[in-house]
């Protein structure tokens, strides 16, 4: 393919340049510190109004999309998704704007937008919620279409989205007819990690369908030290423990999923069967020696092992009628079942080779859920329409769990079973207007209400919470300069507590049993059905910078002032499951907090920003993140595990003369603390990860890429600091092994 040229400079240009030059210039020197981007997705090629206008196809590209867009939405599509053969969901979205993923390197994790933990980020799977069960990192990348970044919620996708919402799109509906093949096989460790999926689509008449499936293996090792150092009052040290584990792991998944669509001049029906199932087994050792303490070690040694199954299966479907007078009627509905065990059987032993405890956890969770929602949308004008809808979503789940210590059943009198229900009922009414060439804006209002009911033998809980969330987003298109737009949006959103906050029924430490003492490290854990909701006002503002090839530069800020914060506190209690007093850590509202921060992404050719013909393209994200919590005292009093800042950035290289396309990645998040309460802070160390990819093209119909994930692996550090009430302390520091993941895949298409 001859290379693009770029058209002359319009005013503007050269500022734009230097801006793009600093921003990649950040994360290589150090100022991504300071920075914060994201990254825009693979484009076709547009032009300005007044040159000739290349098109590549009817769909507009995703960063067209992007701009078209009232709300903002930033979408990423197949070539995004396999340009570094990533093997985990997870490994892909830690390189997109705004996104950081938890846990060690090179193995996925959940994802969180502006550092944000669990439950502020909404993921949806085809624009809806998933059932407990559903795991990303389960879901082969082969199997996605793209993925949907929104910053701000909107009345159509759902207020419960503080941080943000990510959005999953499968296989989607018939385009052209496929069938594609890709094997992998990767190594951890020497360890294989083997995948095969297929794609299939065709059409019959006015039935389309697209058929998805893949099968994985996965075999890992882990290796943790964690180290456990006490004070008293005075600075002395009155506790020192190393405690040394060692695993093997594997785990084999399948998944099939099916999209049928019969569509006429009025109607569409679709249906989306999806079935998936997986099994693992773990296997470890583990040696604890106490050097130091009141008392002698919880044990010497251990050894263990587990076994989990898991199976998920859904049918949603739908019903789109387009009227004569414009309006778009829409009915969809969804079922799911999911199911999944899980067994630890542990056998502990003295330093003389006695046996102390033998351990035995059976957990069994059995979960339905049934959605229904409809909704209707009339076009008032060419560039206008009005949407209202309503959703209806219930789920039920049933969860066993009988612990038991050298055959003597623990929390017998909370009995071995909790059932719980979660009804979620919402309404909403959103307006559209593209009032003129250069302003549009998407004002919506939501109202949305949860109740939460759980059974047990000791505690009946009833929980009730709704909220009204007024949504605003607007775009202003400078008529002077039609390649820069600044989009602004004002909103509420709110986190509710989930099932397993809410239910009160303990959880034992892994290191003391219920007859005796633990320590502030290592708590009981429980639930609190007192916790309200919280809620958060935001402002999101950007500016956004269109450039001459398909790339994208833009600056976005936003801030949030959260109520209700919900934080996680350990006490010393008395309890009803033990004869002495037991640290529990529980979930508490503990005040307000505000979070801001500054967001920069960049994607660009080296011919945007001088005269080159060089086949290369650079892209690069960088975020500066802050947040206060008025009721903790600083230096410190984030949000939990937000980082200060995170950096990519990245190349892809086309070698001339061959059908060969080189790349690579790096991700940066730097050390960072957090003062969670006033007795309790959390350490997280440097994470540093860099990947890199080969792919070479045999023809149109076969291509080899080769993946490096993780190259030059760094121990992954975290600690916890515990003060309790008479002045000492508690630290807690794990270091846990990381490893480089090579993966060599083969893609067909025939």
């Amino acid at each position: 393919m001859p290379p693009i040229r770029t058209a002359p400079a319009q005013p503007g240009t050269r500022a734009w340049r230097v801006a793009v030059m600093a921003l990649c210039a950040g994360p290589c020197l150090g100022a991504a510190a300071q920075t914060r981007e994201a990254v825009a997705a693979d484009v076709a090629v547009t032009a300005p109004a007044a040159q000739q206008v290349q098109i590549n196809g009817a769909a507009p590209s995703d960063t067209e999309a992007r701009r078209r867009s009232t709300a903002a939405k930033i979408i990423y599509g197949r070539d995004e998704i396999d340009r570094m053969g990533d093997s985990t969901l997870g490994e892909i979205l830690k390189r997109l704007p705004g996104v950081t993923v938890s846990g060690r390197p090179g193995r996925g994790g959940a994802p969180r937008m502006r550092g944000l933990g669990n439950g502020y980020t909404q993921i949806l799977v085809d624009g809806e919620r998933m059932p407990r069960g559903f795991s990303l990192d389960d879901t082969p990348p082969d199997q996605i279409e793209r993925i949907e970044i929104m910053r701000a919620p909107t009345a159509e996708t759902g207020a419960r989205a503080i941080a943000g919402t990510i959005n999953i799109v499968m296989r989607e509906d018939f385009k052209r007819k496929q069938n594609e093949l890709r094997l992998s096989l990767g190594f951890e460790q020497a360890r294989p990690q083997a995948n095969a999926s297929w794609t299939y689509a065709d059409s019959v008449g006015a039935l389309d369908y697209t058929v998805t499936g893949s099968l994985h293996r996965r075999e890992q090792a882990d290796d943790t030290q964690l180290h456990t150092l006490g004070t008293d009052a005075q600075g002395a040290p009155n506790l020192a423990q190393a405690l040394h584990s060692g695993s093997r792991n594997w785990h084999d998944g399948a998944m099939v999923s099916t999209r049928l669509r019969w569509r006429d001049a009025r109607d569409t029906l679709e249906l989306t069967p999806y079935l998936s199932t997986g099994h693992g087994q773990t296997t470890g050792t583990s040696q604890l020696q106490q050097t130091l303490g009141n008392g002698p070690a919880p044990y010497d040694t251990a050894n263990w092992t587990s076994e989990s199954r898991n199976t998920m299966a859904r049918l949603a479907g739908g019903w789109l009628h387009r009227s004569d007078g414009g309006a778009r009627w829409q009915l969809r509905f969804g079922g799911s079942l999911a199911e999944s065990e899980a067994s630890t059987l542990s056998q502990q032993w003295s330093a003389l080779g006695q046996p102390l405890h033998l351990r035995s956890d059976d957990a069994k969770q059995h979960d339905t859920s049934f959605n229904l929602s409809g909704k209707v949308s009339q076009l008032v004008a060419e560039r206008h329409s009005l949407v209202a809808g309503w959703e209806l979503q219930n789920n039920q789940r049933s969860d066993r769990h009988v612990t038991l210590d050298n055959g003597v059943q623990q929390l017998a009198a909370f009995g071995d079973e909790v059932q719980a229900r979660t009804l979620r009922l919402a309404g909403y009414v959103q307006d559209e207007w593209e009032a003129s060439k250069a302003f549009g804006f998407n004002a919506g209002l939501r109202w949305e209400g949860i109740s939460t009911r759980s059974d047990s033998a000791l505690q009946q809980m009833r929980h009730l919470s709704h909220v009204v969330t007024p949504l605003l987003h607007m775009v202003w298109r400078f008529p002077d300069r039609p390649r820069d737009q600044l989009r602004l949006s004002l909103t509420r959103s709110y986190r509710s507590p989930s099932t397993a906050q809410l239910i009160a029924r303990p959880r034992l430490s892994s290191l003391y049993p219920a007859d005796g003492p633990n320590q502030p490290t290592s708590p009981d854990r429980a639930g609190n059905p007192g916790l309200k909701p919280e809620l958060a006002r935001g402002l999101d503002l950007a500016l956004e910078h269109y450039l001459e090839a398909g790339g994208i530069v833009s600056a976005n800020v936003f801030v949030r002032r959260i109520d209700n914060l919900i934080r996680t506190v350990r006490s010393l209690q008395d309890v009803s499951w033990s004869p002495v007093q037991r640290w529990v850590s529980a979930p508490q509202n503990i005040g307000g907090a505000l979070a801001t921060g500054l967001e920069l992404e960049a994607k660009f050719r080296a011919a945007d920003l001088w005269d080159t013909t060089l086949p290369l393209t650079l892209r690069a994200n960088a975020s500066i993140l802050r947040s206060r919590v008025d009721q903790v005292p600083g230096p410190n009093n984030r949000l939990d595990q937000q980082p200060g800042y995170t950096a990519n950035i990245g190349f892809d290289y086309s070698v001339r003369g061959w059908p060969l396309t080189l790349g690579g990645n790096l991700n940066f998040t730097p050390q960072f603390t957090v003062q969670q309460i006033d007795s309790q802070s959390y350490r997280q160390g440097v994470k540093r990860v860099l990947d890199a990819y080969a792919a070479w093209r045999f023809s149109p119909a076969a291509q080899l890429r080769l993946s490096l994930s993780n190259i030059g692996p760094r121990d992954y550090d975290s600690a916890t600091l515990v003060t309790l009430d008479d002045g000492s302390t508690q630290t807690q520091d794990t270091l846990a092994r990381t490893y480089l993941v090579a993966n060599l895949r083969l893609e067909l298409r025939f």
